[in-house]
């Protein structure tokens, strides 16, 4: 079966038998896949709309009996809660710089676990923990080409007029 657009949401058909279409938080922002659903039904997804991305929850077909939604599995994480904005601020950017995926979820900032990155956030002073978590809330962003040399860069400066 092709999809080739998210047609809603779960919550918009409460009676309906769900069929679940389970996916690794990674496999959300593909374009184009072939999968099969828990209940058996194959699809070719075909997503080209720029920007589209599979969320938990969105439903991909249905009928007058079921739909298949997506359900993104639950993974290794790493979990940190930042104490204030700056510490928010800093954990983000020190990520982002290393261009690895982010996410935030309620209090959370998220990652995929990876044992490098966790043993780096305990060197560099941040409380990590490593726990099963549902990555779900991806975010947004462009990495634009940037260099590492020279003086600092501005988010150096404003931390620094921040502490002052």
């Amino acid at each position: 079966m092709l999809v080739e657009a998210i047609i809603g949401t779960r919550s918009e058909w409460p009676g309906l038998e769900t069929d679940w279409l389970e996916l690794e938080w990674y496999e959300t922002t593909r374009r184009i896949q072939r999968k099969k659903s828990n209940g058996g039904v194959e699809l070719a997804i075909r997503l080209l709309k720029e920007g589209q991305r599979l969320k938990q929850d969105d439903v991909l077909v249905r009928d007058t009996q079921r739909l298949v939604a997506v359900h993104i599995r639950p993974c290794d994480a790493i979990v940190l809660r930042p104490q204030s904005l700056l510490e928010m601020g800093t954990v983000c950017y020190e990520i982002g710089n290393k261009h690895l995926p982010l996410f935030i979820q309620e209090d959370e900032v998220l990652m995929p676990y990876e044992d490098p990155m966790f043993r780096w956030l305990e060197a560099s002073g941040y409380r990590p923990e490593k726990a099963e978590r549902q990555l779900r809330n991806l975010l947004k962003s462009n990495v634009e080409p940037h260099a590492h040399g020279g003086g600092p860069s501005l988010f150096s400066r404003i931390l620094n007029l921040g502490s002052n």
